[in-house]
């Protein structure tokens, strides 16, 4: 499941007010800047502290030393979601299907960037979050209620179902079986209202990328 980042391809959402700049082959691996310089500077700012995540999973990540190792791969206009701060547009490398390597390749990256949620949270225990100027941000505990909804969302737009009254484990639980559901053909292209769901790939890109950015917020903010 090793892979390194030499000659990494990364793909570009443009929106009006920031672009993101995620890698290809490494799902949570995205961040945003006011313009494609300002995105691809902060993935590779973001590349040491990525790694660190993968560590403990095996993963042969290396983050480069520049800009330079990118190859721009695809750029995409993005939306209102891209503006609002969050990647939202369906890559065209992410149409791709997916063996049983790469399955569990993608579920090691997921469990991984919740390694490192779980880790963030409990150094943070005992200690106050940073606020913003005006006093706002959410605490740990609710840092934590929020990526559990979202990805919930998430695993509905793969196709999957997590019932409101399981735990977090169980939760994540119901995500990898989904994910394998999906990889494997399991789950319909399309929902009951016509609706296209989100293929295997995407989802961990987007979910791995919520999971890491939000534990990254508690590391940063926890004082």
């Amino acid at each position: 499941m090793a892979r390194r980042s030499n000659g990494l391809d990364v793909y570009l959402e443009i929106g009006k007010k920031k672009t993101f700049a995620c890698a290809v082959e490494w799902p949570g691996w995205c961040r945003s800047g006011r313009d494609e310089a300002g995105a691809l500077q902060a993935l590779r700012d973001s590349g040491p502290r990525y790694a660190q995540a993968l560590r403990a999973a095996g993963l042969d990540f290396r983050a480069p030393d520049d800009e330079a190792a990118f190859t721009v791969a695809q750029r995409l206009p993005g939306n209102a979601t891209t503006d609002f701060g969050a990647p939202g547009i369906v890559p065209d490398f992410d149409s791709r299907p997916v063996d049983e390597a790469e399955l569990a390749r993608l579920q090691t990256i997921l469990k991984a960037c919740w390694a490192a949620l779980d880790a963030a949270v409990a150094h943070a225990q005992g200690k106050t979050l940073r606020t913003g100027p005006r006093g706002g941000g959410r605490t740990a505990e609710e840092i934590v209620r929020h990526v559990r909804d979202a990805e919930a969302g998430y695993c509905s737009s793969m196709g999957g179902k997590i019932a409101k009254t399981a735990t977090y484990d169980e939760a994540r639980q119901v995500i990898l079986e989904a994910l394998a559901a999906s990889a494997r053909g399991e789950i319909a292209e399309y929902g009951p209202r016509g609706g296209k769901r989100w293929p295997a790939r995407y989802f961990a890109r987007r979910s791995a990328w919520h999971v890491l950015d939000h534990a990254w917020e508690i590391e940063d903010r926890a004082e």
